[in-house]
């Protein structure tokens, strides 16, 4: 081999850079580590919260410390951890999410809230087919409103053509030219989304916080790895930071109004379901004292407004009644009720009902019922709106917003008006006190911060938010949004993963534990196999396994569960090339070639190198259209797949050499397998053609088998897939999956999917309750009615504990997926599109490579088989294996690695046939290929053996998360070995003597 130096420096420096970078990662946990420690003495009862806040305090403390001094540079924390091995959340916690910036809502503004008939059903029509289409919403709009418009025309004045938007739209301009200034506009507007939400994320604190846009489609992506307070995160990404300021109806001026309504409720609740619960309309004697009501005489059975809204008598308020969260669908449904806006007198014509910003538990009597004990109230506002819904103060009228504390040394939020508002203000404030006993409200998109009485004008341009339960971080949140700016349009989460600390703690343990374990079998099984030239293997292999590492933590890269999947195919193909190559080593030994010569052989093309490179190279090219077409894990997995093939065939071609080599030189007797393994898998000789037609039986009668089950029982989808909300929830003890889903029937009105997830204590809990609801509110609405349906189960776990985020000790959620029908249609496309490309990709190189199109035919065949083959298993096994076995994006990840593993072992094959063929001319051609086979058989097995060991030890060892994903990979190797020998081959075979016939 020339170039030996060159290559061992090369070899040596990149070792040493990449222990460089893991190094960040290790000097990064062990702050981390000692900032655990630090919370655990701090906060002795057990509260996540608190523990969260040390744990920050400790980090922050030490954030610009130096912990590392190599004398040419000097590392503080925040360095050590912008440098480290990004986790992903199925590793770490957090959170991630898409944002959709609503398209429809920017085409409002920019027409000017137009009421143009045709305009606002083409924007209906658009929200409904986006529900079930892959196309963008302006296309969507524009194709319904070319349908139905007629002669009207985008750039009529009614609808763009209006005056402010005269310098880019002229009148009378054609529509598809209007639609291209709409495209750049709308473009624009998500721009600046994005720019606002990368400036609040900048500021919310976590490490290697990740936003991107997601082509021209409206979406946001955005991760934040070790994220613990789900719930300001999300009310962070989602504030459109529309301020408001609004003068408020007193309890007393809409009391009547809301005991009409209750009248009228009553008619309207008649006919709804028997099974809601309705006990809760009782209102308990610590409640009445809070809410100032005399408790009434309604009987349980009987469902009305104030079954569900508690009024506000005692005394004078800004606020007009207390709910439970849970209720507040039901409330806001009867108060936009027509019949009961019907009741509205004149001077309330134009009220509307907004809630305020946050919950609170109140204090409960020994005596309480415990099934109210721990329901949140929510307090209700009624805001004086008028015709156009335009509030007295409203807009970017905010020069400067900052956390302060009160005089009472209450966190608040104080706010610096421009000179406009700063006189309007002053105004209004001027006229309400005045008018004696009249309250305002600072509303921040659609939720009330605070609604105080007006004693004095407020002058200056000065003003606060403030609220009795606002926390110091919510505080700073406020000031952030507001400084930050406000979105040009609506963001809601159309997707969000959330995996709570201690999942995210358990899957690192385990996936370490079992890897380990999992690389120990692959060293051991190499020496026992092959010696000493198996010791110079794992050297290879070891070294392969650093570089992978280290080009991840060099790249900022993300590992995830499905990086670790692409991490293990790498590992089979590093094992892979190695045991091709000592394999044609131990021909030409057999054949009583030198050992010098052998070696030669065996490193060269004409021995293994062509069938090592033909194989990465299928393998890359799947991961490169996996990475262009994938989304989420499958781009985790392509990425670390197209790294591992660089960097295995490096080790396995040069370091492996390198070290065999050196081994040649000093006279050492390399014989390349051991006094066990001595003769194992030579002289084979098996007809594996004559065998075809059984094997066509038995791979027919699978498949068949398999098709039926899917057609009749189906696959189990999960919510990435079709869409819904899935919790896995924690319990103190151990869980019967039927008992709960009975449970939660009146909770989500349709039983949801309950399963055991792991161990017996945890469960995971699928619905699509809601799901086509918009809102933060209704995903906390979801979550409380979880909650309640849960509450017989969680002993004395409080609501704040059960949501998820933060280290659980008790029960709770542990991780939570939502993803909407929309986006869910969207991920599955991807999907097929990664898998049917790289397929027709590697069918295109495989024909170019061997010339017969009977090679491309018998590789893609095989690979189809494999995979109906594992869909087969998921769909009859789903419903009684012990673990998930959902057919999603980390399943997609799964079969595509059992795609590149096939094509790879096919390709081995396929290169030997060829080989044959041209040596041995005067052979039949199923004698070559008979004989090719048998000659591969040994590094079949072997190659097949280490990796199914890898799989094995996860899949036994692993955290419950990876078991169906790594099921999958083990039924995939298995079927993908033997397909590569009783279904490639024999059907390439049978479609090259076709091809003759017809010549």
């Amino acid at each position: 081999m020339q170039n030996k130096g060159l290559i061992k420096v090369f070899a040596i420096l990149f070792g040493l850079v990449s222990l460089y970078q893991l190094s960040f990662t290790f000097l990064a946990n062990d702050v981390e580590d000692a900032a655990k420690a630090y919370a655990e003495r701090k906060v002795t009862d057990n509260d996540a919260r608190k523990k969260a806040v040390s744990e920050k305090k400790y980090l922050d403390s030490v954030a610009n410390k130096e912990i590392i001094d190599i004398g040419v540079a000097q590392y503080t924390y925040n360095d050590v951890r912008d440098k480290e091995m990004n986790l992903g959340l199925d590793l770490k916690g957090g959170v991630n999410a898409i944002l959709q910036v609503s398209v429809k809502e920017v085409l409002k503004n920019l027409s000017n809230d137009s009421k143009n008939e045709a305009f606002n059903q083409a924007l209906e029509t658009a929200d409904e087919n986006q529900k079930s289409s892959n196309s963008n919403y302006l296309d969507l709009f524009f194709e319904e409103f070319e349908t139905i418009a007629g002669e009207t025309k985008l750039s009529d004045p009614a609808i763009f053509g209006t005056k402010s938007l005269s310098d880019k739209i002229s009148f009378n301009e054609a529509n598809i030219s209007v639609k291209e200034t709409l495209q750049k506009e709308i473009n624009s507007s998500i721009g600046t989304a994005f720019e606002v939400l990368r400036s609040r994320i900048d500021k919310f604190g976590v490490a290697s916080p990740n936003i991107q846009r997601i082509g021209n489609s409206g979406r946001i992506q955005i991760e934040l790895p070790g994220a613990k307070d789900i719930e300001r995160v999300t009310t962070l990404i989602t504030s459109k930071a529309e301020l408001q300021f609004w003068e408020v109806y007193s309890n007393a001026e809409v009391m009547q109004y809301l005991s009409d309504a209750n009248s009228k409720s009553i008619a309207l609740l008649k006919n709804t379901s028997e099974k809601e619960v309705v006990k809760e309309a009782v209102i308990k004697d610590d409640i009445d004292d809070l809410l100032g009501v005399a408790a009434d005489s309604t009987e349980v059975d009987q469902k009305m407004l104030f079954s569900y809204l508690s009024p506000m008598q005692a005394q004078l308020s800004s606020t007009i009644g207390y709910a439970k969260v849970l209720d507040t669908a039901t409330i806001n449904s009867l108060l936009k009720n027509k019949e009961i806006r019907d009741l509205l007198p004149n001077e309330l014509r134009y009220v509307k009902f907004l809630w305020d910003y946050k919950s609170f538990a109140p204090q409960q009597s020994a005596n309480a019922d415990d099934n109210f004990q721990s329901d949140e109230l929510v307090a209700l506002y009624a805001i004086k709106s008028n015709r156009n819904d335009v509030a007295p103060l409203e807009g970017d009228v905010i020069l400067d917003a900052s956390q302060v504390f009160s005089q009472l040394n209450k966190p608040e939020v104080s706010m610096t008006m421009n000179s406009g508002a700063s006189k309007d203000w002053a105004k209004l404030t001027s006229d309400l006190a005045a008018q004696k006993n009249k309250f305002i409200a600072v509303v921040l998109d659609d939720n009330v911060y605070t609604a105080p009485t007006v004693n004095n004008a407020i002058t200056g341009g000065t003003t606060s938010i403030s609220g009795g339960s606002m926390t110091i971080t919510e505080a700073k949140d406020i000031a952030t949004v507001l400084k930050a700016g406000k979105l040009p349009a609506a963001a809601r989460i159309i997707q969000i993963e959330v995996v709570g600390p201690s999942l995210g703690q358990e899957s690192i343990d385990a996936s370490i534990q079992s890897f380990g374990l999992a690389i120990i079998l692959v060293l051991l099984w190499m020496i026992l196999y092959y010696g000493k030239a198996g010791l110079f293997a794992d050297i290879a292999l070891v070294v392969n396994i650093l570089f992978i590492f280290g080009i991840l933590a060099s790249f900022s890269a993300v590992l995830t569960l499905p990086g670790i999947a692409g991490i293990i195919l790498t590992i089979g193909m590093s094992v892979d090339a190695n045991v091709i190559i000592f394999e044609r080593i131990k021909e030409s030994l057999f054949r009583k070639k030198g050992l010098k010569q052998s070696v030669e052989e065996g490193f060269s093309i004409k021995g293994a190198l062509s069938a090592i490179i033909d194989a990465n190279i299928t393998t890359l090219l799947t991961g490169i259209i996996l990475y262009v077409f994938g989304s989420g894990p499958i781009k985790g997995f392509a990425l670390t797949l197209m790294i591992g093939i660089a960097t295995s065939l490096f080790t396995a071609v040069f370091i492996s050499r390198l070290l065999i080599d050196s081994a040649v030189n000093k006279n050492s007797k390399l014989t390349f397998n051991t006094s066990i393994s001595k003769g194992w898998f030579q002289n084979i000789n098996v007809e594996f053609l004559k065998k075809r037609k059984i094997a066509y039986v038995i791979s027919g009668a699978i498949i068949i088998a398999g098709i039926i089950s899917i057609f009749s029982i189906g696959l189990k989808q999960g919510v990435d897939f079709k869409g819904g909300r899935s919790f896995v929830v924690r319990f103190d003890q151990d869980m019967n999956a039927t008992k709960v889903a009975e449970s939660l029937k009146d909770a989500f009105v349709t039983a949801p999917e309950v399963k055991t997830y792991g161990t017996p204590n945890q469960l995971k809990i699928t619905t699509v309750y809601r799901i086509d609801d918009e809102g933060q509110q209704v995903d906390e609405q979801v979550q409380n009615a979880l909650f309640t349906g849960l509450k017989p189960y969680l002993g004395n776990t409080t609501y704040q504990d059960f949501k998820p985020g933060f280290e659980k000790e008790g029960a709770g959620v542990m991780s939570y997926i939502k993803v909407e029908p929309t986006i869910a249609d969207d991920i599955k496309t991807s999907a097929l599109y990664a898998v049917f490309g790289s397929l027709l990709v590697v069918f295109l190189y495989i024909l170019l490579r061997f010339r017969k199109i009977s090679f491309s035919i018998g590789a893609v065949i095989a690979v189809f088989h494999d995979v109906l083959i594992v869909l087969s298993v998921f769909s009859i096994c789903y419903s009684f294996m012990p673990f998930d076995m959902e057919i999603g994006q980390s399943f997609i990840a799964a079969i595509l690695t059992v795609v590149g593993y096939s094509l790879n072992d096919t390709v081995v094959i396929f290169d030997r046939i060829r080989e044959f063929a041209g040596i041995h001319k005067t052979w039949k051609y199923n004698e070559v290929v008979d004989k090719a086979l048998s000659s591969t058989l040994g590094r079949t097995i072997n190659t097949s053996l280490t990796t199914l060991l890898v799989m094995l030890a996860i899949f036994t060892f692993g955290g419950d998360s990876i078991k169906g994903f790594m099921f999958a990979l083990i039924i995939g190797v298995a079927v993908g070995t033997y397909s590569s020998l009783f279904v490639a081959t024999p059907i390439m075979y049978d479609t090259s003597k076709k091809e003759e016939k017809n010549k």
